[in-house]
């Protein structure tokens, strides 16, 4: 079975798992939410042993360079797609509210069925500045940031549709879809938390992409765009840690924040390789 198969697993079981999320908010059928878990986990194996598979096909190619498969737009996809899934499985081990997986299984499952209907899967020889472990090092801990904030943002869209319905309640409790949601405190707590987890990896990326730029141009920044956005990027996160250290911003405040900032992240990875052009073209 090659990797290109496992994808296509990945992408079925993501797709089962997203819509057994959805019906779960319809039917609140526990069995159906147990599917919708079942399915994200497997399609976490799958796409963990596709990886693993195309990293081994990469040393068939005729140029012998075997490599870790995070190197062009299909591959940082799936890897995207992988890092989501992995913080949101580690959320529902913590706090087991099944319902955030109908707003963040999406997100995984979009990337791969772009992934496998629209972007080229040839493996292809490294350029030269792409053969640094500098590379693997910066696109693990940014991408495992995004899918952080990913879980952050899907969270974040739950709080702000039932905070309002809530206030309006004055203490009832709320039924219906919105009673299927978890209570806004947790809601709140899982942002902060995905947020703590995924900003240092962020700053941990940035700081691994420097060294890298480095050891490829010479220069630890040079301005490029995509070093530009991931500043920006930086710089909404820390604002948000910020405002909640100091100014105690939860709530409305905090969710719309972290919406913002995931928004930003998309436009940092895709935005700025599809419509600008620098140094990290190559990527697309």
């Amino acid at each position: 079975m090659d990797s290109s198969m496992l994808f296509n697993i990945t992408t079925i079981a993501f797709f089962a798992s997203m819509v057994a999320f959805l019906i779960y908010l319809a039917t609140r059928s526990e069995s159906v939410a147990l599917i919708g878990n079942v399915g994200a986990w497997v399609g976490f194996v799958a796409s963990t042993a596709a990886m693993g598979v195309r990293w081994y096909e990469s040393y068939q190619i005729p140029s012998g360079y075997g490599r870790v498969p995070l190197t062009n737009l299909y591959e940082s996809i799936v890897f995207f797609a992988w890092s989501i899934i992995l913080i949101y499985l580690i959320v529902d081990i913590k706090y087991k509210q099944r319902a955030i997986g109908a707003f963040i299984i999406p997100f995984a499952f979009m990337g791969m069925i772009w992934a496998q209907l629209g972007l080229d899967k040839t493996i292809e020889p490294l350029v030269p500045a792409l053969q640094s472990n500098w590379l693997t090092y910066h696109v693990i801990t940014c991408f495992l940031g995004y899918g952080a904030f990913a879980v952050a943002c899907g969270v974040s869209i739950m709080y702000l549709i039932k905070i309002g319905p809530e206030e309006r309640s004055k203490g009832t409790t709320l039924t219906g879809l919105l009673g299927m949601f978890p209570p806004t405190r947790v809601l709140d707590d899982i942002n902060y938390k995905s947020i703590m987890i995924g900003f240092p990896l962020l700053t941990l990326g940035i700081i691994t992409g420097a060294a890298w730029a480095n050891y490829a141009w010479g220069t630890y920044w040079s301005w490029d765009p995509k070093e530009t956005w991931s500043l920006i990027v930086w710089f909404v996160y820390a604002a948000f840690l910020h405002a909640r250290f100091t100014r105690g911003w939860v709530g409305r405040r905090a969710a719309w924040l972290s919406i913002i900032g995931f928004a930003a992240t998309i436009f940092c990875y895709l935005g700025v390789n599809l419509l600008l052009s620098g140094l990290h073209s190559y990527g697309s």
